[in-house]
């Protein structure tokens, strides 16, 4: 049996008590950042942008689009729009290590659409994201993110397999119609990078995470229907891993599957922008907080880190806020004058702050010595004008699997994403999702 049917046969015998506590507890954790970042990435102008095509061409549904007077619309445009949500900020996490996955953003919209269309149950849908993810971050790890090396948006290619799985584990496809759907899904993945070197055009960067959840749909119902694809669409010659990826490992598509849970390695940012400046605001937050300095007593910032970081996001003068949050040194430098966890400071009025775009060019970026691609950890060192050198590591920020985020971190940032809405249906929404397997059904999430 090929790796790809073995996939589809775990994703379709996977059964709620498979999941263990601590990954029900992780799942449900996601599910409430993903759905606060959705809510808040509603109100974007480039959200707006998708909110009002999905809500042109998809009228007469009965799933919601998440925000404050959001419609029902078919479920394909619903997962388009609450995907391209989910992403609008860099609000979504990913995975430690990363595997170019961001296992909520491209899998719960396409299955909050489905279960408000088809009346699923909160069983039935953590039970489908739990399967799904796991099926995804095997496909991701397998590409050892040479996609992304490549050129291709990764989760933009990865998506369409997350998004397929959790929608025809939601339906009940058995092995057959699952291989299918991860057939299908193959030729719905998408997503470029160029926006990192040009400096232009990152609304697309959002656009691949709702492409994705539409695709899972799309490929969902078509399998259903009795459309097929190839059964090796994973690993075959002309498969998803030869054609997009320089490096990838088969072996990974099935290692401990069944017995090893790498939904347990998702993390969860505290900061409104890339990962890669994760670890580094924090240890810039850990220095002033210990030595009091401001930004006029900074000369100089020295920062390293993995390759990723310094060889896309050492942008110097983003051109607008989406590329600002992609940019590691104006992350830094916003955070001497405004608070990097609030997304609302990555505004066009910061690209026009001189002292934030002063501060920025102080900032230089080093690969650190040894570092591999994604490798965990990061330095700041700083100059102060009267002479101080400051050093602050962080190996594991907060959020990341080995320095978890529990329920109270995630409310935190829930309550900030969605401080523009009641605050007491917010903490409904926020209690439901955490006790997400006895809900009957979806018809309450709105705002």
């Amino acid at each position: 049996m090929g790796e790809t049917i073995t996939l589809a046969k775990y994703a379709s015998e996977f059964q709620f008590e498979d999941i263990p506590a601590n990954v029900l507890e992780r799942a449900k954790n996601t599910i409430c950042d993903c759905t606060g970042a959705m809510i808040f990435g509603y109100d974007l102008p480039w959200s707006q942008m998708i909110v009002d095509y999905a809500t042109k061409y998809g009228p007469g549904g009965k799933s919601r689009i998440l925000g404050k007077g959001g419609a029902q619309v078919q479920p394909q445009m619903a997962a388009l729009a609450n995907g391209a949500m989910a992403h609008a900020f860099e609000l979504d996490g990913s995975t430690k290590p990363s595997v170019g996955v961001h296992p909520c953003a491209t899998i719960f919209p396409a299955a909050l659409a489905v279960a408000q269309e088809r009346g699923f149950s909160g069983r039935e849908l953590i039970t489908a994201f739990v399967a799904a993810t796991e099926v995804v971050l095997r496909i991701g790890s397998a590409t050892h993110h040479s996609n992304e090396i490549r050129g291709f948006h990764a989760p933009g290619t990865t998506g369409p397999f997350g998004a397929s799985v959790v929608v025809g584990r939601m339906c009940g496809f058995d092995t057959a119609k699952m291989t299918n759907v991860l057939g299908i899904a193959a030729s719905l993945a998408c997503g470029l990078v160029q926006f990192s070197r040009s400096g232009t055009g990152g609304m697309v960067k959002r656009m691949h995470f709702g492409r994705a959840n539409e695709s899972g749909v799309m490929a969902a119902n078509l399998a259903d229907r009795g459309f097929d694809g190839p059964h090796d669409i994973i690993e075959g010659e002309f498969g998803f891993l030869r054609v997009f990826c320089n490096d990838f490992e088969l072996a990974q598509l099935t290692k401990g599957l069944g017995e090893t849970f790498l939904s347990m390695t998702i993390y969860m940012k505290r900061y409104a922008c890339h990962g890669a400046a994760q670890g580094q605001l924090m240890a810039l937050e850990e220095l002033q907080a210990e030595h009091k300095f401001m930004a006029a007593d900074v000369e100089t910032i020295d920062v390293e880190g993995h390759h990723e970081m310094w060889d896309r996001h050492n942008i110097l003068e983003p051109k607008d806020p989406m590329i600002a949050q992609y940019s590691v040194p104006f992350a830094i430098a916003l955070a001497f004058f405004r608070n990097p966890k609030d997304p609302r400071s990555f505004d066009q009025s910061a690209i026009n702050d001189r002292n934030i775009m002063d501060m920025c060019k102080r900032v230089k970026l080093h690969k650190e010595e040894g570092a591999g691609h994604m490798t965990p950890g990061a330095s700041v060192t700083l100059k102060l004008k009267d002479g101080r050198v400051l050093t602050k590591r962080v190996v594991y920020f907060k959020g990341t699997p080995q320095n978890p985020a529990n329920r109270d971190d995630v409310h935190e940032k829930f309550s900030l994403l969605t401080r523009h809405c009641d605050k007491g249906k917010m903490d409904e929404i926020f209690d439901r999702l955490q006790n997400i397997e006895n809900e009957k059904n979806f018809d309450w999430l709105k705002v």
